[in-house]
């Protein structure tokens, strides 16, 4: 299922949730193999911000032009 595009708390919270749980069903986040929970809910929350913040830079750089 694809990750919301939204700029939001609760959606980036929801991004969170969702890779977490795909982690837990399939081990994996992307390519990477994370060992422990922590280390999952790290990378999640790096994918989650990374999503919100290219969202983000896709709406300010429309607006330049």
């Amino acid at each position: 299922m694809p990750l919301n595009q939204s700029n939001s708390k609760s959606a980036i919270s929801a991004n969170i949730k969702q890779i977490v749980d795909e982690w837990k069903q399939t081990g994996r986040i992307g390519t990477s193999h994370p060992r422990t929970k922590m280390q999952a809910v790290k990378q999640a929350v790096a994918v989650a911000l990374s999503t919100a913040d290219n969202r983000w830079k896709k709406k300010t750089t429309s607006l330049k032009k």
